[in-house]
């Protein structure tokens, strides 16, 4: 199974971070406004940064760490690849 570190960029210029085993579908998730309760309110937001796991336990161990980044680091993280979904 490939799982996913996901963070977004929400409507209100913060981030969040998440973890999923389908990605194209969660982001559809959130932005219906059925995702993350921390999202709900934030909407659209838009995918800005991924990596890919081959187990949802390394993706949430991923996701622990990027969640302790200051912003700047994650701003530096997701500078540092870019993606096209």
């Amino acid at each position: 199974m490939t799982a996913y570190t996901y963070i977004l960029k929400c409507a209100d210029n913060t981030f969040y971070t998440g973890w999923t085993t389908n990605l194209e579908n969660r982001l559809k998730t959130h932005n219906q406004g059925k995702g993350a309760k921390y999202t709900r309110s934030r909407l659209p937001v838009i995918l800005l940064y991924y990596e890919e796991f081959q187990t949802k336990e390394e993706a949430m161990h991923r996701e622990a760490a990027i969640k302790k980044l200051s912003r700047s680091q994650k701003e530096r993280l997701i500078a540092s690849k870019s993606i096209f979904i």
